[in-house]
């Protein structure tokens, strides 16, 4: 009789461990979002995945620690994605906007990906909304470095770096909500989406710099 072949499991051992985990993270990441961190089951995750349950355990823990390695892993290509992007021999605006066009094309990209890192994890909280604190973090420092420059090469650092990474923060809540809007609506291109939010925030941004500043009118309080 000719030998039986090796079973799914057989022949998943023999697979590298980077592999391996990167295709469980890749089931969890699908499974997750579909289902929300409480209602996914690693069963399912065992079966998208195409291993069992066991090993995911051994590769990447249980299920908090596996959602973790979800958040961090996305995290990380979202910011890789929009640095990737910005070309630094461009002025700041420009820089901006194609960093903004790399996080809109990664969302259109990667819904599932968005859809854990914005919605689900959030939702759980914990050290998990944690995660997405520090990830927000970082990319409100890669905008403020953005605004301090445009605020240098006018002469305002001082007046930029006072109110830069306030504004940061504004503008990365807008393109976040933004990016949540253009999931239902993916026919408006990443250059669209970008260009709209540069008018809206930006044209604020250099007003800034320029030392226009809006002020309420002395009869208000």
């Amino acid at each position: 009789m000719p030998e039986e072949a090796p079973r799914p499991a057989e022949r998943a051992k023999r697979l590298p461990r980077a592999v391996r985990e990167r295709q469980i993270l890749d089931a969890a990441v699908s499974v997750f979002s579909r289902y929300g961190y409480h209602s996914a089951s690693m069963d399912e995750i065992s079966e998208v995945a195409g291993v069992s349950k066991p090993m995911i355990y051994t590769y990447l823990g249980s299920k908090e620690d596996l959602f973790g390695a979800c958040i961090r892993r996305e995290a990380t290509r979202l910011l890789e994605a929009v640095q990737d992007g910005i070309k630094p021999d461009l002025p700041p605006d420009m820089q901006l906007w194609h960093g903004l066009r790399a996080f809109y094309r990664f969302v259109a990209e990667y819904r599932e990906s968005w859809t854990v890192l914005h919605r689900q994890a959030m939702t759980v909280g914990g050290a998990f909304a944690a995660e997405i604190t520090d990830m927000r973090t970082r990319a409100i420092e890669l905008v403020a470095a953005l605004v301090v420059s445009a605020g240098t090469r006018k002469g305002l650092g001082e007046q930029a770096e006072f109110s830069g990474a306030g504004l940061s923060a504004a503008l990365v809540g807008a393109a976040e909500s933004l990016a949540d809007w253009a999931l239902d609506h993916p026919d408006v291109s990443d250059g669209v989406l970008a260009s709209w939010l540069m008018n809206l925030v930006w044209l604020g941004f250099n007003d800034l710099v320029e030392g226009e500043i809006w002020k309420p009118s002395e009869s208000d309080d």
